[in-house]
């Protein structure tokens, strides 16, 4: 590949990240719409969060699925596909009356979600050389924040004015119409290159395509990097953000909307910083995870531990550091495409990308099991912290043994993605050896 992308090739990736920032719209817009649901569907705080374990499950269950689907059929037809079905499921959200037509409408929302994130890192895979890949995926995280933000405010505002069926409705036609611009103007490939795909195959094939990316060390380093970075923010802005701050913190529901969107642009201005500097130091990758995770049990320490209702001005630094946990996930897909040949990374990055949607999916579950119990947001937000501990704890078992693995492919005389040097915690020589052959 050419070591500087083409304008077509931005083009390209600019349609696939609309998709993506459509996506993020769906994804995200029970973040404000909670509180009206609760009055629609006659529901309670612990039915409220199946909504979103539902679609977060079904989004999770479907990104190994979504990356076999892209490795054989092409991020164009995966991305068409994913338009027509999200539309479909916005269309009945938005004519749904009753909690079962609901649930399954933000169940095919998440279906239609699952297909679009992955498709676009493909793309970005086949159009950008290796060197801008962090870079143009913090931009596509970036395009998907835009979405995010008109999920807040802006759906606030449409809500309260033409109302739910209207605004849903408005927002599942104008998706599936877009279908159309992706068939038009996206390519899988840039011009001149033979587009690389898996074979079909049956269900063997499928479960060894998958099971040899999981046997990849960095592929697993991924999954749990994205696990533990990633799900806090999200599940406060897909759903328990606006109800914690409003009935635990007694903040107005336009001021909470309005205090979400720290999240959005701390994203999106961390997200390319992160991204230029992974890009341009990838040793930095896990001590910047690191340092994250660090600060988060910092952050969530004093939001748990103080006393009375939280100060604005400790409630908005508090949340523009946990936004930076989109960023920082992003350095799992780095790995995933570093540490897999490309034939299957759309499979190694859909392995990765469970990981922060299986957080997220029983963060979501716990928190509203534990409101629902106890009626006490700072007991229930101790879900997140438990499940940040345990993934933080397994990201850190398989950053040594990847690093063990780097050493003993270095001790052969291979071209490693990303020179490190042997640190005290690392496995000695000769455990590095066996690690990188189990």
């Amino acid at each position: 590949m050419s070591q500087r992308a083409t304008g077509r090739s931005w083009a390209i990736w600019l349609t696939g990240a609309t998709v993506y920032l459509l996506a993020v719209f769906h994804r995200t817009s029970f973040g404000v719409a909670g509180l009206e649901a609760l009055d629609r569907f006659g529901v309670g705080a612990a039915a409220l969060g199946t909504f979103t374990v539902l679609q977060v499950g079904v989004y999770a269950a479907m990104q190994i699925p979504t990356g076999l689907l892209v490795d054989r059929f092409g991020p164009r037809a995966v991305l068409t596909a994913a338009l027509l079905v999200l539309g479909t499921g916005q269309v009945l959200l938005a004519t749904a009356e009753s909690y079962p037509v609901g649930l399954v409408a933000r169940g095919v929302l998440g279906l239609g979600d699952a297909l679009t994130f992955v498709s676009v890192l493909r793309l970005i895979a086949a159009h950008f050389p290796g060197r801008q890949y962090s870079l143009v995926t913090s931009f596509t995280t970036a395009m998907g924040y835009l979405g995010n933000l008109a999920a807040t405010v802006p759906l606030t505002l449409l809500l309260a004015g033409p109302g739910w069926t209207p605004t849903f409705l408005i927002a599942g036609l104008v998706t599936v119409v877009f279908a159309v611009v992706v068939n038009l103007r996206v390519r899988d490939t840039p011009l001149g290159v033979t587009p690389v795909r898996t074979s079909a195959g049956g269900p063997r094939a499928v479960a060894a395509q998958v099971a040899e990316a999981w046997r990849v060390p960095g592929t697993r380093l991924g999954f749990w990097l994205h696990f533990s970075t990633m799900f806090a923010p999200n599940v406060l802005t897909l759903l328990w953000g606006l109800p914690f701050l409003v009935d635990g913190q007694g903040l107005a529901p336009k001021s909470a909307s309005a205090l979400l969107t720290v999240f959005v642009f701390g994203s999106m201005i961390g997200g390319p910083v992160v991204g230029a500097v992974i890009g341009r130091y990838p040793s930095l990758r896990l001590p910047l995870a690191v340092g994250y995770l660090g600060g988060a049990a910092l952050v969530w320490a004093t939001l748990l531990g103080w006393p009375g209702a939280i100060p604005v001005a400790v409630l908005v630094p508090s949340f523009a550091f946990l936004s930076l946990g989109g960023p920082a996930s992003m350095i799992a897909f780095a790995l995933a495409r570093d540490y897999n040949p490309l034939r299957r990374v759309g499979t190694a990055t859909g392995v990765v990308n469970v990981g922060g949607f299986v957080a997220t999916t029983l963060s979501a579950l716990a928190i509203g099991v534990l409101l629902e119990l106890t009626g006490d947001f700072r007991i229930a937000l101790l879900a997140v912290v438990g499940i940040l501990g345990f993934g933080a704890s397994r990201m850190l078992v398989w950053w040594r043994r990847t690093r063990a693995q780097l050493f003993a492919a270095e001790a052969r005389g291979e071209q490693l993605p990303v020179r490190i040097r042997r640190r005290r915690w690392d496995a000695p020589e000769r455990q590095s050896v066996g690690a990188a052959a189990a």
